[in-house]
């Protein structure tokens, strides 16, 4: 996040914002400064990709599901936009601590041991680690201690837009983002490569929300996507797996998906056409 914050005070904050005396490197100022980032850069990412997937991704045609709920879209985005600033407040912090030097992200590929293929290999070594890591996190958040107060409020949306990808209570989805911020202070990656994964998995957390539930064949059972997740939504005590099935099935949690075998919300919804 370093790289985003000097970007900022070199062309926008230093210059115009903030007062001359007040230094860059100001532990106040760089908080307040990533304060500001991280919800501008949470609201970016949240509208712009999720108004793409919504238009040009989602089948609108669910909306007429029987469990789509009235103004649904309206209330999704407005919970969404009520729950990012209290979440951007811990992830700040871990944000940081990143700043501050105490995270193990690097600069030049010449500083990673492995060269190029640690730089490749930390990329898939991120999505394992933060897969498994939502997992349990998000598995833990269905039982009977948390659910109702921190993770009921997403499952609201049982037929869900991509605009539900973001819609959580702010406890539930700061817990979930856990691992993306635990894993820079753990293992070595580098800091352009931190900033496309976080983009990365922020963009597929919509995906999994879009409705779209097509997957190549060879994969349907190795990708955790919307086909998946839609049934997550659905059924509630399956498929909790952010990216890929393996955990689900070493937990016991997998369900083939019901759009896969002819019975999930396209299939009702040509059947009540048929009647």
């Amino acid at each position: 996040m370093d790289l985003v914050l000097e970007a900022a005070d070199q062309h926008l904050l230093t210059p115009y914002v903030y007062p001359a005396g007040w230094p860059e490197g100001e532990p106040c100022r760089q908080l307040l400064s990533l304060f500001v980032i991280t919800n501008l850069g949470a609201l970016v990412l949240y509208l712009l990709f999720g108004t793409l997937s919504y238009y040009f991704i989602f089948d609108h045609e669910l909306k007429k599901h029987p469990q789509f709920l009235e103004n649904q879209v309206r209330r999704e985005i407005a919970y969404a936009l009520r729950s990012l600033p209290w979440i951007s407040v811990p992830t700040v912090a871990l944000f940081f601590a990143e700043v501050r030097g105490y995270s193990k992200l690097y600069d030049n590929i010449e500083d990673s041991p492995y060269g190029w293929s640690g730089v490749f290999l930390s990329m898939l070594s991120f999505l394992f680690f933060t897969d498994m890591g939502i997992y349990w996190i998000h598995r833990g958040l269905h039982h009977k201690l948390f659910y109702k107060r921190f993770h009921k409020p997403h499952h609201l949306w049982k037929i869900a837009t991509p605009f539900a990808s973001h819609a959580f209570h702010p406890v539930d989805g700061f817990m979930q983002s856990l691992p993306y911020h635990v894993y820079p202070f753990l293992f070595p990656l580098h800091k352009v490569t931190y900033l496309g994964l976080y983009i990365f998995v922020n963009v597929w957390t919509i995906s999994i929300h879009d409705g779209d539930y097509r997957v190549p064949r060879f994969l349907r059972h190795v990708i955790n996507g919307s086909a998946h997740h839609t049934d997550h939504h659905l059924y509630f005590d399956y498929n909790y797996g952010q990216y890929f099935t393996l955990w689900d099935k070493i937990g016991g949690s997998y369900k083939s998906p019901t759009s896969f075998e002819g019975k999930g919300p396209h299939d009702y919804l040509r059947k009540l056409r048929e009647k």
